[in-house]
């Protein structure tokens, strides 16, 4: 995913909905990049590692790669690690900052209104201890992908569709600090991370031996264990993510067939349009129309 951000103010019915986005994005810091990136965000989200901010809503980071660190006036410096969620209170100082060496990548979303003060007045995410460890979640990082697409394409609602959104992200980070880390197995984290990895390359050509090495996994373990634990093998993983992808973007974007036949990881718009209508009985073009031809 390319760097996006967008800041958005709450109108008299978002407040009356009881929770409104007020921000969500994506930035990828790179080693020695200068960080925070004060010059894409507004006056009342900027801040210096020295200052420090306080913010008048709440806001979820997720750190998907990458490291730093992390204090706040109730939490000690603490380090963050990759696949960290971190939760900024309304009203709290907090300062942070991805390692020098290393950078991260981060998703976030600010959101306000009184029934998220209640969430998070009522001790569902500590204060003192703002973090849960969810590792690299294919499922969160998926709810991220949504929430930005529907903020991006702006479709009518969609403050309340990001609302719903952002429901799901906080039940699903609530249940997952309920839960024990320790019941999924080392093989499950690795397919997990797979997943994740997976999902954020669909753009690039993915050598999924590679992969398997990095992982580290022989190559017939890993098609084995993920085609067991996730009911398909890795490259029917891969080809549907891409074509739910482009099926995504015909529905909801003014990008171009052969445009989105790059962004999805497709090496030629002919070999897209086989794959697509052999999916869903109609060509990209025909799809994207609603016509009933072929």
């Amino acid at each position: 995913m390319n760097d996006y951000c967008k800041y958005m103010s709450g109108t008299l019915v978002e407040e009356k909905w009881g929770l409104y986005v007020d921000t969500a994005g994506f930035s990828k810091v790179y080693p020695h990049q200068h960080y925070p990136k004060n010059y894409e965000h507004p006056s009342s989200h900027t801040f210096s590692w020295n200052k420090g901010r306080v913010l008048r809503g709440h806001q979820l980071i997720y750190v998907s790669r990458g490291g730093g660190v992390f204090e706040s006036e109730f939490a000690d410096p603490i380090e963050i690690t990759e696949g960290t969620c971190m939760f900024l209170h309304a009203g709290v100082w907090h300062r942070y900052k991805p390692d020098t060496n290393s950078g991260w990548d981060e998703y976030w979303i600010g959101f306000n209104g009184n029934y998220a003060n209640e969430l998070m007045r009522n001790d569902f995410f500590n204060v003192k201890y703002p973090f849960i460890k969810i590792g690299l979640s294919s499922e969160l990082l998926n709810l991220f992908h949504k929430l930005i697409e529907t903020v991006q394409t702006a479709p009518s609602g969609y403050q309340q569709i990001s609302a719903g959104i952002t429901l799901q992200i906080l039940g699903y980070l609530y249940s997952a600090s309920l839960s024990n880390d320790t019941d999924r197995s080392p093989i499950g984290r690795l397919i997990e991370k797979a997943k994740f990895l997976l999902q954020e390359s669909l753009e690039k050509h993915i050598d999924l031996e590679k992969m398997a090495r990095e992982l580290p996994m022989g190559y017939s373990s890993f098609r084995k264990e993920f085609k067991r634990l996730t009911g398909e093998p890795p490259n029917q993983f891969v080809l549907n993510l891409r074509l739910n992808r482009a099926k995504y973007l015909l529905e909801n974007s003014t990008l171009s067939i052969n445009e989105i036949a790059q962004q999805t990881g497709f090496e030629s718009v002919y070999y897209f349009s086989k794959l697509f209508k052999k999916r869903n009985g109609k060509s990209p073009k025909f799809y994207r129309n609603g016509d009933a031809g072929f």
